[in-house]
């Protein structure tokens, strides 16, 4: 990844991504590859992106913050703006994990009660019926 531009089957082979996703960032302008004629080129700039982009979405930032954290970047303050938005979203989205996670454990405990229940109930039917 040290050339300065990629293909787009480079960027897929490298980001593990469909050109599909490609064309879908650069349409929601979060991505500027250089076009010469149908072909794509993709900088350095761009690859940061990308990289920015997955992260993002595997942590469940939505597009729209995704892209305001990314507008950020060019603000000329050494990205002091763009770390703290960054900051105060991902802080926001643990926050959210961490009440998903909370409540799927109390509907695993749950659930796991309920089968309990079940096999109970199970082995006192073929308890009765062998008897």
């Amino acid at each position: 990844m040290t050339e300065e531009v990629m293909s787009i089957r480079e960027m897929c082979d490298a980001f593990d991504v469909t050109p599909r996703t490609l064309r879908f960032y650069e349409s929601k302008e979060l991505l500027f590859p250089i076009r010469q004629g149908q072909k794509r080129l993709f900088t350095r700039r761009d690859r940061g992106r990308l990289k920015l982009i997955l992260r993002g979405k595997r942590f469940g930032f939505s597009l729209e913050d995704i892209r305001q954290l990314l507008d950020l970047y060019d603000r000329g303050d050494q990205q002091e703006t763009q770390l703290l938005r960054t900051y105060e979203i991902a802080r926001g989205r643990l926050t959210q994990m961490e009440q998903q996670r909370d409540e799927l454990n109390e509907a695993i405990a749950e659930l796991s009660g309920q089968l309990e229940w079940g096999a109970e109930m199970i082995a006192s039917f073929r308890k009765s019926a062998a008897e």
